[in-house]
């Protein structure tokens, strides 16, 4: 896991000391594009990658706080996601004038930043050296920049009360030079990567020609390890989200189909604001539910109350406990913009598998050679060349009557060019104890041309099934 030591980060605070609203009443609808993190053509290898980085999110969304136990010393280490944010972003100006920055919008975590100043690291990034290249912002550009201050509320939610305890107090005559009374440079660990910089308020645009919304919490990262090439608007529930500090009641998305082709002229889009969500047509509702462990990491997770998964209409049989989020935080199904694969803890996976593979059993090969390759399974492939495959349906059944009936393409996807195999685009844990945390983690693979409406006025979620494709 790649760090910046503490006196590095002080450096670049000096440096950057030398260089330097409300919710829309009526939706913001901005392009949604998917973001390349990868440069592999083969689509094996992809599928492969996305597997492995998806399961070392939902590790970390399970347990977040694995990672601040793991350090003593260095900047506060604020626990949020993973690296693989299932591809989707948004641009938002920032600053006076407003530069305009791609933000991947990331339901699973809460900080806003972006890369900054012509300084930014971008280490054993997806894409190489482009990665580095991508937009980045220039704080000496902006008449609205200020550094937030150590005492200042905003950065108790990048550091614990304990960190800020040591803020230093600068005397007014300057009789301390040396002492600075920002608040501390941050570090943000994800499941494979990280982040790190210093804390703005700024001005932030949501759509180009919009009156900006001013002091807006906004990280300046100056060094980051395996991120994409394009900042991060955590959308969660926590107090330093765009929706919080927006004050936004309602926000939703569409994601376009992902391919491996990244077709540049195609895109979904993301609302922000606008009316109520009970006058939105044919949207199916479930509530919204907090986890009982109040104050926690989970806190900040949008769980939804999943009732049963059918497989062809039959009702899998899943230990009741793991559908309920418990005291302790461990348990229920969180719904993330931000893993591409859904992830069922083993004692949920298996029997869906298993529900899975006897529904095909007789018809179709398991392929060995395919779940070796790219980490997933159940893997199939078809009895002769060219057949077609048909393969049972997946649900997902929530409370108040809402159901998610998966299409075909958005829990199996092929596994290399030719159509040799089709594999589950579900991970688990293989062999590894529950653990705390969610037990289900609905990711954007499994949101494909779902319109998704985060209905925060009263605390649900409504989706539908629709095309999200828009062309340019």
């Amino acid at each position: 896991m790649a760090t910046l030591p503490r006196c590095r980060l002080c450096g670049f605070l000096v440096i950057f000391l030398s260089v330097l609203g409300g919710a829309p009443a009526t939706a913001v609808r901005l392009p949604l594009t998917r973001v390349a993190t990868s440069t592999a053509a083969d689509q094996r290898g992809e599928l492969t990658r996305q597997a492995a980085v998806s399961l070392r999110r939902a590790r970390h969304l399970k347990d977040p706080e694995r990672r601040r136990r793991s350090s003593s010393t260095g900047p506060s280490r604020t626990p949020l996601a993973s690296h693989s944010y299932g591809g989707y972003s948004l641009t938002l100006g920032i600053g006076t004038p407003p530069q305009r920055i791609p933000l991947v919008l990331d339901t699973g975590s809460d900080l806003v930043w972006v890369p900054c100043t012509r300084s930014y690291l971008c280490s054993d990034c997806p894409g190489g050296a482009a990665a580095a290249r991508g937009p980045v912002f220039f704080p000496r550009s902006s008449s609205s920049v200020k550094l937030i201050g150590c005492r200042n509320p905003k950065c108790s939610w990048i550091h614990p009360p304990d960190f800020l305890s040591r803020c230093r107090y600068c005397p007014v005559n300057g009789s301390q030079p040396d002492c600075s009374p920002a608040c501390p440079p941050y570090t943000v660990l994800y499941g494979s990567g990280s982040t790190g910089g210093l804390l703005l308020s700024e001005s932030l645009q949501i759509a180009a020609g919009d009156s900006a919304v001013a002091n807006v919490a906004v990280g300046c990262s100056l060094f980051s390890s395996r991120q994409p090439p394009a900042g991060i608007a955590g959308f969660g529930r926590g107090p330093a989200s765009l929706p919080s500090q927006l004050g936004l009641r309602r926000f939703s998305y569409c994601l376009v189909s992902r391919r491996y082709d990244d077709s540049a002229g195609e895109h979904g889009t993301a609302e922000l604001g606008g009316a109520p969500a009970s006058s939105i047509d044919g949207l199916s509702f479930t509530p919204l539910l907090q986890n009982p462990s109040l104050g926690s990491p989970f806190s900040g997770y949008y769980y939804l109350c999943l009732r049963r998964i059918t497989v062809d209409g039959k009702k899998v049989k899943i230990p009741h406990a793991a559908l309920v989020p418990l005291p302790a935080g461990d348990g229920g199904t969180i719904i993330d913009s931000g893993t591409t694969f859904t992830y069922m803890e083993e004692r949920i996976f298996e029997p869906v598998a298993r529900a899975i593979e006897r529904r095909v059993a007789g018809r179709y090969n398991r392929s060995a050679a395919a779940e070796e390759l790219t980490g997933l399974r159940p893997c199939f492939s078809p009895a002769a060349e060219g057949d077609d495959l048909s393969l049972p349906e997946l649900a997902f059944h929530f409370k108040g009557g809402a159901a998610m009936r998966l299409p075909v393409g958005n829990y199996f996807a092929v596994a290399g060019s030719s159509g040799a195999a089709v594999c589950l685009t579900v991970v688990t844990d293989a062999g590894e104890a529950a653990g705390g945390g969610p037990s289900i983690i609905l990711g954007s693979f499994q949101q494909q041309n779902y319109y998704m409406v985060f209905d925060l006025d009263q605390e649900r979620i409504g989706f539908r099934r629709q095309s999200c494709l828009e062309s340019r």
